[in-house]
């Protein structure tokens, strides 16, 4: 036991090492994937033409591999070259919906037809090409810079920037995956099939399946959702709640932290601002403006301080006095003048709730407002005098539409990222799900659904088809497959048991009805073998209607068994009938036929009385019919009932052509017996009236068989 235990284990080391080294050459592959997009794409960015070729090795490797190999391919060329191009992990999920896509399309065989090469060519455009521009659009705008395709089609003035800069995209982008799909193909065609084999991962925790059984075993039809189905869902739902809690943290983090950011870059503009203007004459530069000594100088350092950056919108320096903010200083902007110094700009709405503290000189907590200059972050910094007296607030606006668009980048950003891996996730767990779960459980369905029981060679091989499978993936499955075994082998042995005592109850049963027979047949001196005889017939005559076709929804094997089997049964009436009539020397008279014909009914009624004790027994019923009707005639003149055609069951009437043959050919007390052609020909003459014309032809077609059972019959009686 020991030794095949050992033996087992080494069976699954064995696997799972072939198995690792199958996996690790695929990863391998996978890193050639990889290297041929970053290849294609140095070689696509030495041209100088606006094409990439980057997703050569992700189209290769999804459609030899798979969904996984694709989006591993995929995902990490992105990485790689995000390392100097950040916004190229960005565009990452791009290449996992082309990796998905090519992968549907090659297991499809999308890749074999022109037509569909060019479909599949649209589809790469459509999401290269038109979600590859909807992407920058999110995260910088519509940025249109001369000299360029999209120029040009701009330039015909029938389209928007918009549309010329999505034309310009679709159709390089088109450009560029028919050269990839054609690189591709090339590439597939002239791949040995045994390095195409390499790029699919297969964790098998198995024997391996054939193409047509794991395609089998994949496609199992269930009542409801499949186990991989709810799991998935489940999944998925699980990561988009974690990813929109996340996301929604992040985002809020994410604005205050902007915010804050631009709190500070403000105050560091309002903080040089005011100590440039510390000690300055605030009063006259509001009076003369420009023409004010130094006036110029500093409108110029505070130009220099906004900038410093871009995130400054306006820069403007306010007196803050009872009829409002007279300007001191005030910034143009490329779409605002700026007012003039001594200007008074009315109080917005937004700042009536601090005027007390402005008015008194006190600092102010950063403001957002949404009043006449937009929407703005705003930042009062208060100059004072040596007094401590408060002479103008330093002020600087950031505008939130800046900071809003900075959120929706990042929201794009964490939106393509979370996509990009949460299909690889989802990859991932398929494939586990489908090794692990899926094509053990269904291999074992399909293995045990398959389960014969009608012989015990096929019993056996059964057995072993299950065994073959060597599931070994350690948890619950492995469990069920092992108690699946242990059942199998149990119940084949159970039935072998079974089916060993069944044959023994079975020809015990015969045995009976032999020896029953025999009590009967030895009552009665002149029939010999009879029952033998009569029994070898009927099963002669049936095998040979059914060769001929006859009655093919009633002549089944059970029919035949249960027929054949019940014949000696058919005259055991006869042991109701007195000794004096039954052997008799000669001829019976009238009164004496009526008793002898009673024995028809009267082993109807004892095989009924036994019936009743065993009502599932076929042979009984049968036996029966050949007691009650085995002396019916064709034309309605037999007994006890008188009956005609096939209103006579088929067993009687064949019974009756065996029973009346056998009479004829062998030797009673009244009479020698007649040869086989007499007997055959007075069952022709027979023929459409005594009998079935039917049976009586399928016995005469059947006449070697018949003369065989007739001489070995009477060899035996001889010696």
């Amino acid at each position: 036991m020991c030794v095949e235990n050992n033996t087992d284990n080494d069976i699954v080391h064995i696997d799972r090492l072939t198995i690792r080294k199958k996996n690790f050459r695929a990863l391998l592959c996978c890193a050639a994937g990889i290297a041929l997009n970053l290849i294609f794409t140095y070689i696509a960015g030495l041209t100088g033409y606006p094409i990439y070729l980057d997703t050569i090795g992700t189209v290769l490797s999804a459609s030899l591999g798979g969904f996984l190999p694709g989006i591993i391919v995929g995902l990490a060329t992105n990485f790689i070259k995000g390392v100097s191009d950040v916004s190229s992990i960005y565009y990452g999920v791009l290449n996992v919906f082309i990796a998905l896509c090519a992968a549907s399309f090659a297991k499809r065989g999308m890749f074999r037809k022109p037509h569909k090469i060019l479909l599949s060519i649209i589809v790469f455009t459509l999401i290269g090409g038109g979600i590859g521009t909807l992407v920058p659009w999110f995260l910088d705008g519509v940025v249109f810079e001369a000299e360029t395709f999209a120029a040009k089609i701009y330039s015909t003035g029938h389209f928007s920037l918009a549309v010329s800069q999505l034309l310009a995209n679709l159709i390089t982008d088109f450009i560029d995956k028919a050269i990839s799909m054609t690189v591709v193909l090339i590439i597939i065609r002239f791949l040995p099939d045994n390095i195409k084999a390499m790029f699919r991962i297969a964790d098998w925790k198995q024997t391996p399946l054939s193409d047509d059984e794991t395609k089998a075993a994949r496609h199992i039809s269930c009542r409801n959702l499949s186990i991989q189905t709810k799991i998935l869902l489940v999944l998925t739902a699980a990561l988009l709640a974690i990813a929109v809690a996340a996301t929604s943290i992040s985002m809020v983090i994410y604005r205050n932290t902007a915010i804050q950011d631009h709190i500070k870059l403000a105050n560091g503009v309002t903080n040089l601002t005011a100590g440039v203007l510390t000690g300055k004459p605030i009063d006259k530069f509001i009076e003369e403006g420009e023409k004010a000594e130094g006036y110029t100088e500093i409108e110029e350092m505070l130009y220099s301080f906004r900038e410093s950056t871009q995130d400054i919108e306006y820069v403007y320096v306010y007196k803050i006095m009872e009829d409002g903010c007279h300007v001191v200083f005030d910034l143009d902007t490329d779409e605002i003048e700026g007012s003039k110094p001594g200007d008074v700009v009315p109080f917005d709405p937004t700042f009536e709730e601090y005027l007390p503290a402005l008015l008194a000189g006190e600092s102010i907590e950063p403001v957002i407002s949404d009043d006449s200059y937009g929407w703005l972050l705003t930042v009062y910094q208060p100059v004072y005098d040596k007094s401590g007296n408060c002479l103008c607030y330093a002020a600087a606006d950031v505008s939130m539409d800046q900071i809003t668009a900075n959120e929706r980048s990042f929201l794009v950003e964490m939106l393509a990222l979370f996509l990009g891996f949460l299909i690889l996730i989802i990859a991932i767990v398929w494939e586990l799900m489908e090794y692990d779960m899926i094509l053990p459980i269904n291999s074992i369905s399909i293995r045990a659904g398959a389960f014969a029981y009608n012989s015990e060679k096929a019993r056996e091989s059964s057995v072993e088809k299950i065994k073959e499978l060597n599931i070994h993936t350690g948890d619950e499955v492995e469990n069920l497959y092992k108690a699946i075994v242990k059942t199998s082998e149990d119940s084949i042995k159970y039935v072998a048991d079974l089916q060993e005592k069944t044959e023994m109850i079975a020809r015990m049963q015969k045995a009976l009805i032999m020896v029953l027979a025999d009590i009967v047949e030895s009552r009665d001196k002149n029939t010999g073998d009879h029952v033998r005889k009569t029994a070898a017939y009927v099963e002669i005559i049936l095998r040979q209607m059914k060769k001929d076709g006859m009655y093919p929804e009633l002549l089944t094997e059970d029919f035949i068994q249960d027929v054949v089997n019940s014949a000696p049964l058919h005259d055991i009436g006869k042991i109701t009938i007195p000794d004096a009539i039954l052997n008799k020397p000669g001829r019976l008279d009238d009164n004496e036929y009526t008793i002898m014909k009673n024995h028809a009914k009267a082993g109807s009624d004892i095989i009924g009385k036994a019936i009743e004790l065993v009502p599932d027994s076929g042979y009984l019923n049968e036996a029966r019919v050949l007691a009650e009707f085995h002396h019916e005639k064709w034309n309605g003149t037999g007994y006890p009932n008188g009956i005609s055609g096939e209103d006579i069951p088929l067993s009687a009437r064949v019974m009756a052509v065996a029973d009346v043959f056998d009479a004829l050919v062998s030797k009673r007390s009244y009479k020698e017996p007649f040869s086989i052609e007499k007997a055959m020909d007075i069952i022709r003459e027979g023929a459409g009236t005594h009998f079935d014309p039917n049976v009586a032809e399928a016995f005469f077609r059947a006449e070697p068989e018949v003369r065989q059972v007739s001489e070995r019959f009477e060899h035996m009686n001889y010696f």
